[in-house]
Protein backbone atom coordinates (compact mmCIF):
# COMPACT_ATOMS: atom_id res chain seq x y z
CA UNK A 1 0.00 0.00 0.00
CA UNK A 2 0.98 3.54 -1.09
CA UNK A 3 1.54 6.33 1.18
CA UNK A 4 -1.69 8.14 -0.12
CA UNK A 5 -3.60 5.36 0.18
CA UNK A 6 -3.22 4.45 3.45
CA UNK A 7 -3.76 8.59 4.61
CA UNK A 8 -6.56 8.70 2.46
CA UNK A 9 -8.40 5.38 4.63
CA UNK A 10 -6.75 6.55 8.01
CA UNK A 11 -9.04 10.37 7.22
CA UNK A 12 -11.86 8.43 5.97
CA UNK A 13 -12.01 5.83 9.13
CA UNK A 14 -10.49 7.55 11.79
CA UNK A 15 -10.49 11.22 11.33
CA UNK A 16 -13.63 11.98 9.42
CA UNK A 17 -16.09 10.66 12.02
CA UNK A 18 -14.14 11.98 15.04
CA UNK A 19 -13.98 15.28 13.45
CA UNK A 20 -17.54 15.74 12.47
CA UNK A 21 -18.50 14.08 15.76
CA UNK A 22 -16.87 16.66 17.85
CA UNK A 23 -17.22 19.83 15.57
CA UNK A 24 -20.58 19.43 13.92
CA UNK A 25 -21.53 22.33 11.10
CA UNK A 26 -17.78 23.51 11.35
CA UNK A 27 -16.17 20.60 10.13
CA UNK A 28 -17.64 21.74 6.87
CA UNK A 29 -15.05 24.19 7.42
CA UNK A 30 -11.75 22.10 7.73
CA UNK A 31 -10.19 21.32 4.65
CA UNK A 32 -8.46 17.48 4.33
CA UNK A 33 -5.67 16.26 2.31
CA UNK A 34 -2.47 14.97 1.93
CA UNK A 35 -0.07 17.30 0.04
CA UNK A 36 3.13 18.76 0.23
CA UNK A 37 6.98 17.59 0.50
CA UNK A 38 7.82 13.56 0.08
CA UNK A 39 7.27 10.50 -2.15
CA UNK A 40 3.66 9.79 -0.99
CA UNK A 41 2.20 13.06 -2.04
CA UNK A 42 3.75 12.69 -5.82
CA UNK A 43 2.43 8.79 -5.53
CA UNK A 44 6.42 7.89 -6.36
CA UNK A 45 6.59 5.68 -2.51
CA UNK A 46 7.88 2.61 -2.07
CA UNK A 47 9.07 -0.08 0.23
CA UNK A 48 12.77 2.10 0.63
CA UNK A 49 10.32 4.96 1.16
CA UNK A 50 9.43 3.52 4.45
CA UNK A 51 12.48 4.13 6.56
CA UNK A 52 11.05 8.06 7.29
CA UNK A 53 8.02 9.63 7.18
CA UNK A 54 5.63 7.28 6.33
CA UNK A 55 2.90 5.85 8.27
CA UNK A 56 -0.84 6.94 8.38
CA UNK A 57 -1.95 10.64 9.03
CA UNK A 58 -3.70 13.73 7.25
CA UNK A 59 -3.14 17.15 7.06
CA UNK A 60 -6.22 19.08 8.07
CA UNK A 61 -6.31 22.79 6.99
CA UNK A 62 -7.75 26.18 8.60
CA UNK A 63 -8.58 29.53 7.73
CA UNK A 64 -7.00 32.10 10.22
CA UNK A 65 -9.89 32.84 11.79
CA UNK A 66 -11.15 29.67 12.01
CA UNK A 67 -7.61 28.71 13.37
CA UNK A 68 -8.27 31.24 15.97
CA UNK A 69 -11.68 29.83 16.86
CA UNK A 70 -10.74 26.05 17.36
CA UNK A 71 -7.55 25.30 16.23
CA UNK A 72 -6.23 24.38 19.40
CA UNK A 73 -9.21 21.84 19.85
CA UNK A 74 -8.66 20.34 16.83
CA UNK A 75 -4.97 19.42 17.63
CA UNK A 76 -5.99 17.85 20.83
CA UNK A 77 -8.43 15.95 18.58
CA UNK A 78 -5.86 14.69 16.31
CA UNK A 79 -3.59 14.00 18.70
CA UNK A 80 -5.79 11.69 20.16
CA UNK A 81 -6.06 9.56 16.53
CA UNK A 82 -5.27 6.04 16.64
CA UNK A 83 -1.61 5.96 16.93
CA UNK A 84 -1.11 2.68 15.02
CA UNK A 85 -3.93 2.20 11.52
CA UNK A 86 -3.59 -1.18 9.18
CA UNK A 87 -0.77 -2.10 10.92
CA UNK A 88 1.72 1.50 10.21
CA UNK A 89 2.52 2.96 13.70
CA UNK A 90 1.91 7.37 13.02
CA UNK A 91 5.26 9.23 12.32
CA UNK A 92 6.46 10.69 15.42
CA UNK A 93 9.43 11.60 14.13
CA UNK A 94 10.58 15.44 14.45
CA UNK A 95 11.07 15.77 10.49
CA UNK A 96 7.59 14.66 9.95
CA UNK A 97 5.90 16.80 12.31
CA UNK A 98 4.78 19.09 9.92
CA UNK A 99 3.77 17.29 7.03
CA UNK A 100 0.59 15.79 8.43
CA UNK A 101 -1.70 17.55 11.55
CA UNK A 102 -3.36 20.87 11.32
CA UNK A 103 -2.34 24.06 9.88
CA UNK A 104 -3.12 27.42 8.79
CA UNK A 105 -3.97 27.56 4.81
CA UNK A 106 -1.92 30.52 4.58
CA UNK A 107 1.42 29.15 6.42
CA UNK A 108 0.91 26.17 4.63
CA UNK A 109 1.01 28.24 1.12
CA UNK A 110 3.20 30.50 2.59
CA UNK A 111 5.77 27.46 3.26
CA UNK A 112 6.31 27.03 -0.51
CA UNK A 113 5.48 30.47 -2.67
CA UNK A 114 6.62 33.00 0.14
CA UNK A 115 3.62 34.63 0.33
CA UNK A 116 0.15 33.44 1.97
CA UNK A 117 -1.61 32.42 -1.55
CA UNK A 118 -0.93 33.08 -4.75
CA UNK A 119 2.08 35.05 -5.78
CA UNK A 120 1.19 38.22 -6.40
CA UNK A 121 3.19 39.58 -9.07
CA UNK A 122 5.82 38.16 -11.64
CA UNK A 123 8.63 38.82 -9.16
CA UNK A 124 6.83 36.74 -6.81
CA UNK A 125 6.49 34.25 -8.89
CA UNK A 126 9.80 33.93 -10.81
CA UNK A 127 11.06 33.35 -7.21
CA UNK A 128 9.52 30.35 -6.60
CA UNK A 129 11.53 27.16 -7.58
CA UNK A 130 9.70 24.43 -9.53
CA UNK A 131 10.10 21.73 -7.15
CA UNK A 132 7.98 23.96 -4.34
CA UNK A 133 4.81 24.40 -6.14
CA UNK A 134 5.18 21.26 -7.41
CA UNK A 135 5.52 20.31 -3.51
CA UNK A 136 2.31 22.53 -3.08
CA UNK A 137 0.40 20.78 -5.76
CA UNK A 138 0.61 17.21 -5.29
CA UNK A 139 -1.09 15.33 -3.02
CA UNK A 140 -5.26 14.81 -3.15
CA UNK A 141 -7.59 16.85 -1.13
CA UNK A 142 -10.00 15.18 0.09
CA UNK A 143 -12.21 17.19 1.33
CA UNK A 144 -12.44 21.25 1.15
CA UNK A 145 -16.49 22.05 1.39
CA UNK A 146 -15.17 25.75 2.29
CA UNK A 147 -13.13 25.92 -0.90
CA UNK A 148 -10.70 28.37 0.68
CA UNK A 149 -7.55 25.62 0.52
CA UNK A 150 -8.39 24.31 -3.16
CA UNK A 151 -9.12 27.98 -4.44
CA UNK A 152 -5.19 28.65 -4.02
CA UNK A 153 -4.66 25.30 -5.18
CA UNK A 154 -6.01 25.87 -8.34
CA UNK A 155 -4.72 29.37 -8.96
CA UNK A 156 -1.18 27.43 -9.17
CA UNK A 157 -2.20 24.69 -11.68
CA UNK A 158 -1.43 23.45 -13.87
CA UNK A 159 1.85 25.41 -14.50
CA UNK A 160 3.13 29.26 -13.75
CA UNK A 161 1.63 31.81 -15.58
CA UNK A 162 2.01 32.38 -19.30
CA UNK A 163 5.14 34.97 -19.27
CA UNK A 164 6.30 33.63 -16.23
CA UNK A 165 6.55 30.20 -17.68
CA UNK A 166 8.15 31.30 -20.96
CA UNK A 167 10.59 33.33 -19.21
CA UNK A 168 11.69 30.07 -16.82
CA UNK A 169 11.74 28.18 -20.77
CA UNK A 170 14.06 31.20 -22.49
CA UNK A 171 16.22 30.42 -19.25
CA UNK A 172 16.40 26.54 -19.71
CA UNK A 173 16.56 26.64 -23.47
CA UNK A 174 19.80 28.61 -23.07
CA UNK A 175 21.15 26.81 -20.43
CA UNK A 176 20.77 23.63 -22.36
CA UNK A 177 22.90 25.28 -25.33
CA UNK A 178 25.75 26.72 -23.21
CA UNK A 179 26.33 23.57 -21.26
CA UNK A 180 25.34 20.98 -23.58
CA UNK A 181 26.27 22.08 -26.92
CA UNK A 182 28.78 24.34 -26.86
CA UNK A 183 30.71 23.72 -23.02
CA UNK A 184 30.59 20.04 -23.06
CA UNK A 185 32.00 19.13 -25.98
CA UNK A 186 35.01 21.70 -26.17
CA UNK A 187 35.62 20.41 -22.43
CA UNK A 188 35.69 16.86 -23.55
CA UNK A 189 38.06 18.22 -25.96
CA UNK A 190 40.28 19.32 -23.39
CA UNK A 191 40.37 16.05 -21.28
CA UNK A 192 38.66 17.54 -18.55
CA UNK A 193 36.37 14.29 -17.36
CA UNK A 194 35.13 16.00 -14.10
CA UNK A 195 34.49 18.96 -15.74
CA UNK A 196 32.39 17.25 -18.68
CA UNK A 197 30.46 15.72 -16.00
CA UNK A 198 29.33 19.13 -14.35
CA UNK A 199 28.54 20.35 -17.87
CA UNK A 200 26.27 17.22 -18.68
CA UNK A 201 24.44 17.38 -15.30
CA UNK A 202 23.77 21.08 -16.00
CA UNK A 203 22.42 19.95 -19.44
CA UNK A 204 20.49 17.42 -18.04
CA UNK A 205 19.14 20.03 -14.96
CA UNK A 206 18.10 22.29 -17.66
CA UNK A 207 16.76 19.65 -20.08
CA UNK A 208 14.55 18.09 -17.40
CA UNK A 209 13.15 21.58 -16.36
CA UNK A 210 12.56 22.44 -20.24
CA UNK A 211 10.31 19.27 -20.85
CA UNK A 212 8.03 19.77 -17.49
CA UNK A 213 7.41 23.67 -18.61
CA UNK A 214 7.09 22.45 -22.37
CA UNK A 215 4.17 20.08 -21.12
CA UNK A 216 3.01 23.04 -18.74
CA UNK A 217 4.17 20.85 -15.41
CA UNK A 218 6.07 21.85 -12.40
CA UNK A 219 9.77 19.87 -12.19
CA UNK A 220 9.56 18.22 -8.86
CA UNK A 221 12.75 17.46 -6.41
CA UNK A 222 15.92 16.43 -8.25
CA UNK A 223 15.35 12.72 -7.16
CA UNK A 224 12.04 12.50 -8.36
CA UNK A 225 12.79 14.43 -11.72
CA UNK A 226 12.98 11.41 -14.17
CA UNK A 227 10.26 9.67 -12.58
CA UNK A 228 8.11 12.68 -13.49
CA UNK A 229 9.37 12.78 -16.93
CA UNK A 230 8.80 9.66 -18.15
CA UNK A 231 4.99 10.56 -17.11
CA UNK A 232 5.08 13.53 -19.58
CA UNK A 233 2.70 13.39 -22.56
CA UNK A 234 5.14 14.91 -25.11
CA UNK A 235 8.95 14.73 -26.01
CA UNK A 236 8.88 11.20 -24.17
CA UNK A 237 11.95 10.02 -26.73
CA UNK A 238 14.08 13.54 -25.53
CA UNK A 239 13.46 11.74 -22.04
CA UNK A 240 14.40 8.67 -23.28
CA UNK A 241 18.00 9.95 -24.87
CA UNK A 242 18.55 11.87 -21.97
CA UNK A 243 18.12 9.12 -19.47
CA UNK A 244 20.31 7.67 -21.96
CA UNK A 245 23.10 10.62 -21.61
CA UNK A 246 24.25 8.75 -18.10
CA UNK A 247 25.08 5.25 -19.48
CA UNK A 248 28.56 4.20 -19.69
CA UNK A 249 28.46 3.03 -22.92
CA UNK A 250 26.66 6.36 -24.42
CA UNK A 251 30.36 8.33 -23.42
CA UNK A 252 30.81 8.48 -27.13
CA UNK A 253 28.01 9.37 -28.31
CA UNK A 254 26.67 12.00 -25.85
CA UNK A 255 27.09 14.91 -28.73
CA UNK A 256 24.81 13.18 -30.50
CA UNK A 257 22.26 12.67 -28.02
CA UNK A 258 22.46 15.95 -26.68
CA UNK A 259 22.04 17.29 -30.18
CA UNK A 260 18.76 15.03 -30.84
CA UNK A 261 17.26 16.43 -27.27
CA UNK A 262 17.69 19.82 -28.59
CA UNK A 263 16.89 19.12 -31.78
CA UNK A 264 13.28 17.66 -30.14
CA UNK A 265 13.10 20.61 -28.20
CA UNK A 266 13.04 23.56 -31.05
CA UNK A 267 10.89 21.58 -32.86
CA UNK A 268 8.39 21.42 -29.59
CA UNK A 269 8.87 25.26 -29.25
CA UNK A 270 8.33 25.72 -32.87
CA UNK A 271 5.07 23.49 -32.28
CA UNK A 272 3.91 26.07 -30.00
CA UNK A 273 4.69 29.10 -31.92
CA UNK A 274 7.51 30.26 -29.54
CA UNK A 275 9.39 30.07 -32.56
CA UNK A 276 10.11 30.76 -35.88
CA UNK A 277 14.25 30.21 -36.42
CA UNK A 278 15.45 27.07 -37.56
CA UNK A 279 18.63 27.61 -35.88
CA UNK A 280 20.22 24.69 -33.55
CA UNK A 281 21.72 26.32 -31.12
CA UNK A 282 19.61 26.57 -28.30
CA UNK A 283 20.96 29.47 -26.73
CA UNK A 284 19.89 31.62 -29.69
CA UNK A 285 16.56 29.83 -29.63
CA UNK A 286 16.31 31.15 -26.09
CA UNK A 287 15.91 34.88 -27.63
CA UNK A 288 12.67 33.50 -29.88
CA UNK A 289 11.23 32.84 -26.71
CA UNK A 290 11.99 36.30 -25.45
CA UNK A 291 10.67 38.02 -27.72
CA UNK A 292 6.84 36.37 -27.20
CA UNK A 293 6.74 37.46 -23.65
CA UNK A 294 4.65 40.28 -23.24
CA UNK A 295 5.46 41.53 -20.00
CA UNK A 296 8.12 44.28 -20.04
CA UNK A 297 9.23 43.57 -16.37
CA UNK A 298 10.17 40.31 -17.47
CA UNK A 299 11.25 40.77 -21.20
CA UNK A 300 13.94 43.20 -19.53
CA UNK A 301 15.27 40.77 -17.58
CA UNK A 302 19.04 38.82 -18.78
CA UNK A 303 17.87 35.64 -20.57
CA UNK A 304 19.69 33.37 -18.23
CA UNK A 305 17.27 34.57 -15.32
CA UNK A 306 14.47 32.26 -14.40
Amino acid sequence: MQGLELCREFYRQCAAPAVEKRFGERAGRIAAGLVGQGSDCLGYDDEISRDHDFGPGCCLWLTDEDEEAFGAELRELYASLPAEFMGFRRSTQPQGADRVGVMRISQFYARFTGCPGTPPNEAAWLRVPEHFLAAATSGEVFRDDAGAFSRIRASLLPCYPRDVRLKKLAARVFAMGQAGQYNYPRIVRRGDGPAAMLALDEFARAALSALHLLNRRYLPYYKWAFRSARGLPRLQQAVSELEALFAEEARSGREELIESICGQVRTALAQDELTDSRETFLAAQAGEIMKRIDSDFLKNLGVSVG
